[in-house]
């Protein structure tokens, strides 16, 4: 024979090409290899573990997590007129339980232990500090009902503040913390 096969090609071509498509896949796999492996390793060096100090101070997770469940309570309610404030502050802290009680149940299996309970105190201090006074002011009363700091604006019960006592209770010690949490209206 001289060289060619039954359709005219040269031999052995079909051989060449079949070693250029092996060798193509051992460079995509050598390629792919490091990839997997940087891929699987990600996140596990200790550096990036978190851990009770990457957190921050104790309690600052609770005072995000009150924040976020205050303004979403607020969010939804109605206005009721001022002479029914405690039913609005009723209809809040209905809406503000659930929440609450994921919080405080959020972290006990890293044995962090969460107790939310009102501070009326810090509560009549903010009121005093923060509601408008004077012969000019632009809205009526401000009233603490437990806890929870209301102000009448025409006639209506909106809702200002929250104060929270917040104690956190971890491995490294106890934590207790005043969280007051302004509403904005």
């Amino acid at each position: 024979m001289s060289g060619k096969d039954a359709g005219g090609r040269a031999a052995g071509h079909g051989r060449d090409r079949a070693q250029l498509v092996l060798l193509a896949a051992a460079v995509v796999v050598a390629a792919l290899v490091p990839m997997a492996l940087a891929y699987l390793t990600l996140g596990a060096h200790p550096d990036v573990a978190a851990t009770v100090d990457e957190r921050g101070p104790p309690g600052e997770d609770t005072r995000r997590a009150l924040d976020r469940a205050v303004a979403n309570a607020s969010a939804g309610l109605d206005r009721r007129p001022w002479n029914r404030r405690e039913e609005a502050v009723a209809a809040f802290d209905a809406v503000l339980a659930g929440d609450v009680r994921g919080i405080e149940t959020a972290r006990l299996s890293e044995t962090v232990a969460v107790d939310v309970t009102r501070n009326a105190t810090a509560a009549s201090a903010w009121a005093a500090a923060h509601c408008p006074r004077g012969p000019n002011r632009a809205f009526g009363d401000c009233a603490v009902v437990d806890g929870v700091v209301v102000q009448e604006r025409a006639g209506e019960t909106t809702l200002l503040a929250v104060a929270f006592g917040v104690r956190v209770v971890d491995p490294e010690g106890t934590t207790d913390l005043t969280v007051l949490v302004a509403v904005g209206s």
